[in-house]
């Protein structure tokens, strides 16, 4: 559930008009609803309670400080996968002690300002990395903690971008290695191995594949233990589903009762549980509002052209997604029951919601039933944005990346800045020498 609805015939969020708001802050806008991140993170929490989960909230999911800043005042820890992101938890005033830093890909710098800043665990992902961090933590003299992420083959029936669990992906080891990994490197004096991670995929619509993962976890620990080393943490990633649709996505009490019946024996012997939720905590509590700036008819298409596309919202074009859009203020009789609507609704017509680029894939929605009264100068809201929203904006065609506005009831707050177009080119504007010394070839 979320935070948005309509009344009067137009979109509220909490108790604040959308209208208002993009009329205030201008299009495209994110808009967040603070009521709904506090109670889905509240709902996550005490679904999980009888393993009592370290909740590190996915950052690059919605990366805002004002979203991190909320999340963490309920109790979050953080989960990152850049020195990006371990600098936005230090800005967002999270202690490094309460996040989880992942990736293929972490350079020395970021390992080693990681150490120093006191990590609470790194999820490694290959042997090469683990013997790096483990140079650098004993070249600081510095103890730091370690799991190894592990690929428990299990097909989540996601996207193939976002399917991380099978033996194929570029992340972790296969359950084969994993004992090996552990004999190898189990006993570093600086990197102490020491946890399991493992992240399948997301969004996840069934539980079952976290019902498999468990188990194969659950023996994977057993025979670790056979063979001398006592697994302390297992964190268990995220991918739970969010509502795209009306009720897509299973309640989080499901997730929970298929998971916590296999991780509660762990977790009595002492084993500490971590999740990584992003979307289903802020997927539906955030929208993306644009302007229409022309409508027009191609042969037989109808098109809606927006003043933003796949440079505000990459998910439709890049991996097929669908978000429900709909008028910010389609007067009473045109009011949507739920996020699905009836292709045979009068007064509504298929078009398509497409962006200002110039490339054919910018699009938000295709052959989508929208108010055929829908006109220049109309408000779109884009609903379940939060989440690899803003997060996977960019600056193509020079467009500059929209606002970002939270809401708390009556009361909303710009938590990012509109860029300007001088924002937008000042890194470019006084070329530097580089200083290259002079060599002879």
């Amino acid at each position: 559930m979320d935070s948005f609805a309509y009344r009067g015939g137009e979109l509220f969020v909490e108790e604040t008009s959308v209208r208002d708001i993009a009329d205030a802050a201008g299009t495209p806008c994110y808009i967040y609803s603070q009521a709904t991140l506090e109670d889905h993170y509240d709902r996550l929490v005490e679904a999980f309670r009888p393993i009592d989960p370290l909740v590190c909230y996915s950052v690059k999911s919605s990366s805002n400080l004002a979203v991190l800043r909320v999340l963490a005042a309920r109790g979050a820890g953080l989960d990152a996968v850049s020195g990006g992101e371990l600098f936005r938890a230090k800005a967002a005033g999270v202690p490094l002690s309460k996040c989880v830093y992942a990736g293929v890909g972490k350079t020395d710098p970021e390992i080693r300002d990681a150490i120093l800043g006191g990590l609470g665990l790194f999820n490694c992902e290959s042997e090469e990395e683990f013997e790096n961090i483990a140079r650098i933590a004993a070249g600081l003299g510095r103890e730091t903690r370690v799991a190894l992420r592990i690929n428990p083959d299990v097909d989540p029936k996601t996207h193939r971008y976002t399917s991380t669990g099978k033996k194929e992906t570029k992340f972790g080891v296969d359950l084969e290695r994993a004992r090996r990994f552990f004999m190898r490197y189990g006993r570093d004096r600086f990197a102490r191995l020491e946890g399991l991670h493992l992240h399948i995929g997301s969004p996840i619509y069934t539980v079952e594949p976290y019902r498999e993962a468990m188990l194969k976890t659950v023996a994977l620990v057993d025979a670790l233990a056979g063979d001398g080393f006592e697994v302390r943490s297992i964190d268990l990633g995220g991918g739970f589903g969010a509502d795209y649709e009306s009720a897509q996505s299973p309640p989080l009490k499901e997730y929970a009762d298929a998971i916590v019946p296999l991780a509660r024996p762990l977790y009595e012997r002492g084993v500490r549980f971590i999740l990584e939720p992003g979307r289903t905590i802020v997927a539906n509590a955030g929208i993306l509002v644009v302007r229409v700036l022309y409508t027009k008819t191609s042969g037989d298409k109808r098109f809606v052209i927006c003043d933003a596309g796949m440079n505000a919202l990459l998910r439709p074009s890049h991996y097929g997604s669908f978000h429900f859009i709909w008028p910010v203020v389609p007067g009473p009789e045109m009011v949507p029951a739920r996020r699905t609507i009836d292709p045979n609704l009068p007064g509504t017509v298929a078009q398509d919601v497409v962006g200002p680029l110039c490339e054919s894939g910018d699009f938000l929605a295709l052959d989508r039933v929208l108010p055929a009264s829908i006109r220049r100068g109309d408000l779109l809201a884009v609903f379940t944005a939060g989440a690899y929203g803003m997060s996977m904006a960019s600056r193509y065609n020079s467009t500059p990346l929209p606002a970002e506005i939270l809401v708390s009831g009556r009361a909303a707050q710009t938590v990012r800045a509109r860029e300007s177009l001088d924002t937008l080119v000042e890194h470019e504007r006084t070329p530097a020498p580089l200083g290259l010394a002079a060599r002879t070839a």
